[in-house]
């Protein structure tokens, strides 16, 4: 038998308020970045190739 570790598929991240209330989640899959809203049932998302061109032209540019 030839066992092995299962890649995810994607992972999700909550985004909490200073107070821990949940504002949204974002799940970061290969192929794209997914948003949220807190009790949504729908995501928004965009392509990788889309989301680092909308991080480019509106990101604020950051330290390692």
């Amino acid at each position: 038998m030839n066992n092995r570790f299962q890649s995810e598929k994607y992972h999700d991240h909550r985004i909490v308020a200073e107070d821990g209330s949940v504002v949204g989640h974002i799940r970061v899959k290969p192929s794209g970045i997914l948003w949220a809203p807190k009790s949504a049932k729908v995501w928004f998302g965009l392509t990788l190739a889309r989301f680092g061109e909308v991080m480019e032209r509106e990101g604020k540019r950051q330290k390692k």
